[in-house]
């Protein structure tokens, strides 16, 4: 059984003191690769010195709705770059995020905006984050049909992911629907299996039965056997379907899944 975790924050400082162990764990668990997610200029960076230090990773170069108001004109130029990059396998976390709103969200649809033509100019998809916007993230989706969408650990309502999935978009699932909280099961079973990739989002959201620790690769096992059970297949059928997907999302470099 392989695995490819889509989302992970591998480059956050929670990993800093032990990341070779964890990248160890991930491949003794079935996780073949990983993407690293560079939400900010300094995070891709630190991301491509993981890729470099580690076979079986790629990255991403994008903003976090978060730091959304640092944009600049400099930023655009980085980002225009860096997401040519080879070891780039994708645009993003990108996105809107109303629940905490650390940037002002006129600067957020501005900012989310100007990264979906990005993608959409280099043919690479965009990683979104979508938090209390939906209506919003739908709306801005709309205006770039082109673009190559992933919904990032989805969690918002039935509606964006109908609509979303209805144009195309992939589905990413973190350890969230493990947890008891998690409500969208029905709407998710009518998801096709080829829409469908699992993540951790490490450090964040631990699945059953590793929820309140830190987060990291190997548990995404966890998370693809709860989504097997949602989705009525085995463990087995669902990592080759998510797998196949991923590769087919983020390109060649994943198809060899290279483990040293």
């Amino acid at each position: 059984m392989r695995l490819v975790d889509t989302h992970c924050h591998l480059a956050d400082s929670g990993y800093e003191t032990d990341v070779g162990e964890v990248v160890f764990r991930a491949r003794q668990a079935g996780v073949d690769h990983t993407i690293v997610i560079g939400e900010s200029p300094a995070q891709a960076e630190r991301a491509l010195a993981l890729v470099d230090r580690f076979p079986g990773l790629s990255a991403t170069a994008g903003v976090h709705p978060h730091v959304a108001k640092d944009w600049t004109p400099e930023t655009q130029t980085w980002l225009e770059a860096a997401v040519r990059d080879p070891r780039v396998v994708a645009v993003g976390e990108m996105g809107l995020d109303y629940h905490y709103d650390h940037s002002p969200r006129t600067t957020q649809r501005a900012v989310f905006g100007r990264q979906l033509a990005i993608a959409a100019s280099v043919g690479k998809p965009a990683v979104i984050h979508a938090r209390n916007a939906d209506a919003d993230v739908d709306d801005l989706l709309r205006d770039h049909p082109t673009c190559v969408v992933v919904m990032h650990s989805y969690s918002s309502g039935p509606d964006l992911l109908r609509s979303t999935v209805g144009r195309g978009a992939y589905l990413s699932l973190s350890g969230m629907i493990t947890f008891k909280s998690w409500s969208l099961d029905p709407v998710l079973r009518s998801v096709p299996l080829d829409r469908l990739l699992v993540e951790t989002d490490g450090p964040y959201l631990a699945p059953v039965p590793h929820r309140g620790k830190r987060n990291e690769p190997a548990y995404l096992v966890e998370t693809a056997r709860r989504l097997s059970q949602v989705m009525g297949v085995s463990i087995e059928e669902l990592a080759e379907s998510t797998t196949a997907n991923a590769v087919r999302v983020f390109g060649p470099r994943l198809a060899g899944h290279p483990i040293n």
